[in-house]
């Protein structure tokens, strides 16, 4: 019963519901006039046939009620029947039979006269159009020369690389602000707003998708204006160790001690830990020598330390040191350092002849340097060809420790350092640093 209550309320505000809308509204006369009717008609079709697109439409009037007949281009021009119809007075309801048209003909012929519509509008528009595309030209030139010009971007900007960055965004700059001047002229500038939201989506879309090469090049941008290290310092990243040839908007490229380049992302050497060997001109070495457990320690470490002090490439200030560092298997270890000025000497040949210095002075001394190679006893094996005939043993002469030590100059720095100024000077491949920019 519920059910069929609510069919019911449904059915009446629908009924309802169309009857507003589709009929027209007010109280019938009881009066029934065929010269109202005559009237009606008339005004109907005198209307309809100012309005294009309903030629073929028939027009009856029987007691107030219209009837609609024929067809027309579209259903939506069949539903504005019913809008116009029910405006005039005398109405009292409307029957539209209105069908939509099948024949190519007529659906096409709409659209092709408003082609030539279109074309005719448009070259209508061809002088206004040359005004915008004349106006955008201009503007686009003007910023083009003002990015070409050296002296304030140069002036202004830290390196190269963001001279020309700041270019790059001067002539967008202009490029967008002639691209609005021509849309204004247009009378076009809401187009502006769907462009700009469309570039806004693909670059979007661009950006996540080469995220590490985005990553590289504001990396890039940092390091030029940080600038951590210099051409032809000496650096370590990420465990590499080379000189710096020169910093691309990509990569660092180094060229190792070997003569390999080594390049390594910006992004990895923005985050990286770096060590500059480069900018201190003073450099410590330092190594372990173990003496036997019995040994005078203190003797021990003052020798090292005269010995390391009175060498000619070592410096004064800092001075050098030695201690008693740990204990080890069968020795006891002693820590000793050294500085250089590694401009004119070799690190690698300071350190290997300091090693042979203090050996031979310990040795001069009588002082045992224990052996680390182990022995292997087997108990109960078959004694040696040694153990039965034993060889006699000739007394070592104690060795003179030398007085004066070779020479440790860095010969293999003129050579790294033409590799590295001709890979600098290759022009095809810029480079961001600068000698004279700011060092952080």
């Amino acid at each position: 019963m519920i059910r069929a209550l609510f069919l019911i309320f449904v059915l009446c505000t629908t009924s309802a519901f169309a009857q507003t809308t589709d009929q027209p509204q007010g109280t019938i006369e009881v009066e029934d006039s065929a010269s109202q009717d005559t009237a009606i008609a008339v005004r109907i079709r005198a209307i309809l046939g100012e309005l294009d697109g309903f030629e073929d439409v028939t027009v009856t009037v029987s007691s107030g009620i219209v009837t609609l007949r024929g067809t027309t281009i579209d259903t939506t021009q069949a539903a504005r029947l019913n809008d116009i119809v029910a405006r005039v007075a005398g109405v009292v309801a409307i029957e539209n039979e209105v069908t939509e048209t099948t024949d190519v003909v007529a659906r096409l012929n709409p659209a092709v006269e408003r082609f030539q519509t279109r074309i005719t509008q448009a070259i209508a528009l061809l002088p206004l159009m040359a005004v915008a595309v004349l106006s955008f030209v201009m503007v686009l030139f003007a910023g083009i020369l003002i990015a070409r010009l050296r002296y304030p971007w140069d002036r202004i900007a830290p390196n190269a690389f963001i001279a020309n960055l700041y270019r790059q965004i001067v002539r967008m700059v202009f490029f967008v602000s002639g691209l609005v001047i021509a849309l204004d002229i247009l009378g076009a500038t809401a187009l502006l707003g769907t462009i700009l939201g469309a570039a806004g989506i693909v670059g979007l879309a661009i950006g996540f998708a080469v995220r590490d090469t985005v990553e590289n090049f504001i990396a890039s941008i940092m390091l030029s204006i940080r600038q951590p290290f210099r051409p032809n310092d000496i650096v370590e990243i990420e465990g590499d160790t080379g000189k710096v040839i020169r910093l691309t908007s990509r990569a660092t490229i180094l060229l190792s001690f070997e003569g390999n380049h080594i390049r390594i992302p910006n992004s990895t050497v923005f985050k990286s830990r770096i060590v500059n060997y480069s900018t201190n001109n003073q450099r410590r070495f330092d190594f372990e020598i173990g003496v036997a457990s019995d040994a005078d320690l203190d003797l021990v470490r003052a020798l090292a330390d005269d010995v390391v002090a009175g060498l000619p490439f070592v410096l004064k200030d800092p001075a050098p040191m030695a201690w008693v560092d740990r204990i080890g298997d069968g020795a006891v270890l002693l820590q000793v350092t050294g500085w250089i000025d590694q401009q004119n000497t070799s690190l690698a040949l300071a350190k290997g002849e300091a090693i042979r210095m203090v050996k031979a002075a310990i040795e001069a001394k009588n002082i045992e340097i224990p052996d680390t190679t182990y022995r292997i006893q087997m108990i109960g094996a078959v004694p040696s060809l040694e153990a039965v005939n034993p060889v006699p043993k000739v007394p070592e002469t104690p060795k003179e420790p030398p007085v004066v030590a070779t020479d440790v100059e860095d010969t293999s720095k003129a050579a790294l350092d033409r590799i590295a100024a001709a890979e600098r000077n290759d022009p095809e491949t810029p480079d961001l640093l600068s000698g004279d920019g700011l060092k952080e």
